[in-house]
């Protein structure tokens, strides 16, 4: 498969080419150009010849090529669909769940974009201004740099490279390195659909490469979903040009259950809030707080519940559970679980690798000092367990880490729920539902480390552009 370059495919400069690995067997899925620094300052070039002539396009111009764009994906929704498995190793059913998540974000985003209404501040609210026309206004950042994550890759399209495209921005998409075929065949559907040369280019570039592109002084914004050591990184090379970031970055997230909980609830939401994607979500629930109890009672049904999990190849329709993104990564689980036992917690449950692939695991014996309870982020399928007694040890424990990305809270306690939703430090609270919860119309984002800045169709606009002020003087 080609990257897209100045609306055609292309190979890299060097023609160099990187393999694209199926994580679930190993096999060969495909090539892709292993684009250099040359290639994205090429990229760059381009983007800047066609920026002007796209933020003079009209917003309703761009939002019929963009919503061509959705079209061709619902005609293509099935292959798309099996490309996202197979590349991503998600189950066939979670694919085809995200895909059509184009459906709901795209249209979304474009009726926020129509409804963007410029703002007269009336004349003689301020002395002074008694005669002056204040206008403020939005335009585009010029060229934005979207650095999309392997998990979630065509819910990040639509969060990122769409509000950039309405916006009138010329946009540069890095895939993923792991799985870029599904990113590279969405960027192949908006050139059907009629977008501009130049407009959106989309290079597979490995992860050091994709630093000219942050380097690059023609940069204008940058968003990126990614790890917290590798959004500290993407910003402190971003400050030699003073380029804005929206950076949404990891999370530790607490799953905190009262004693008042209903716990059939809580047990409903232990597959979608933690297996979900193999447990590969920055916003899972990633440390399991419940009140003593409770915790005997849960650790047994959550185990149970984990018994009845279909895993298997990521193709197959009753799959529930797949693998991990590659071996290496199934590996770095096993290595964060053996850890905390060498700290003195115990495998209930799972606690094996084969591959790419890692069993749901249950820890217990869990104690607060433990990495894995502090800033040690497990991305897999992993439950560690820590009882606790009252209210005020279990929002210690939760704000004690350096993330602040989201939490749950279980309880039927009204009041309750306002009040620990006060105190916990994350950017996202769920009550009596796990924290894998974001719809597209949320600003969704972090405190502490988990990142700056947020996304959804409510923000990522005033992300994506900038202010202008147009004052007619002495008009009145």
């Amino acid at each position: 498969m080609k990257m897209y370059v100045n609306g055609k495919p292309a190979d890299s400069l060097s023609k160099e080419t990187m393999d694209v690995i199926a994580p679930a067997d190993g096999s060969l899925l495909d090539t892709v150009p292993k684009a250099s620094k040359e290639d994205i300052a090429l990229a760059f070039t381009y983007a800047e010849q066609a920026k002007k002539q796209w933020a003079n396009t009209p917003l309703y111009e761009r939002s019929q090529i963009i919503s061509r764009f959705v079209e061709l994906v619902r005609e293509n929704l099935d292959s798309l669909a099996l490309t996202l498995s197979r590349d991503n190793g998600k189950p066939i059913t979670q694919a085809r769940g995200e895909l059509s998540n184009i459906f709901t974000a795209v249209p979304a985003f474009i009726e926020k974009a129509k409804h963007l209404y410029e703002t007269i501040l009336p004349a003689g609210i301020e002395r002074g201004h008694e005669h002056n026309l204040q206008m403020v206004t939005r335009k585009p950042v010029g060229i934005v740099v979207c650095i999309i994550p392997f998990n979630f890759p065509s819910n990040m399209f639509c969060q990122k490279v769409i509000p950039s495209l309405l916006m009138g921005n010329a946009t540069i998409a890095l895939p993923p390195s792991a799985n870029p075929l599904t990113i590279l065949r969405l960027a192949e559907l908006m050139q059907k659909a009629g977008i501009p040369d130049g407009v959106l280019q989309c290079l597979t570039a490995p992860g050091s490469v994709k630093e000219a592109a942050v380097t690059d002084p023609r940069t204008d914004f940058i968003t990126l979903t990614g790890s917290t050591k590798t959004g500290k990184h993407i910003a402190k090379l971003a400050s030699d040009h003073l380029v804005p970031c929206a950076l949404e970055l990891g999370g530790n997230d607490a799953f905190i259950v009262m004693e008042d909980a209903d716990l059939d609830t809580v047990i409903s939401q232990i597959i979608p809030g933690r297996m979900t994607n193999c447990g590969q979500i920055c916003c899972a629930s990633k440390r399991f707080l419940i009140h003593e109890s409770l915790v005997e009672e849960f650790t047994h049904r959550t185990i149970e519940t984990l018994k009845g999990l279909t895993i298997g190849k990521p193709e197959e329709e009753s799959t529930q559970l797949a693998c991990l993104i590659t071996e290496t990564a199934a590996k770095e689980v096993e290595a964060q679980v053996n850890l905390t036992v060498e700290q003195g917690a115990r495998i209930l449950y799972g606690g094996k690798r084969n591959g790419a692939y890692y069993e749901p695991t249950v820890l217990t014996d869990i104690t607060p000092e433990m990495d894995i309870f502090q800033d040690m982020e497990v991305f897999g399928p992993v439950i560690p367990i820590l009882s606790f007694q009252t209210e005020e040890e279990a929002i210690e424990i939760a704000n004690h880490t350096h993330y602040g990305l989201a939490g749950s809270i279980f309880t039927n306690d009204h009041k309750r729920m306002f009040r620990m939703s006060r105190q916990l430090e994350a950017g996202n609270i769920i009550i009596n539902g796990a924290s894998f919860l974001r719809s597209f119309e949320m600003p969704f984002g972090g405190w502490k480390e988990s990142g700056i800045g947020t996304e959804g169709v409510m923000t990522t606009f005033q992300e994506m552009t900038k202010i202008k002020m147009v004052v007619l003087k002495d008009v009145f």
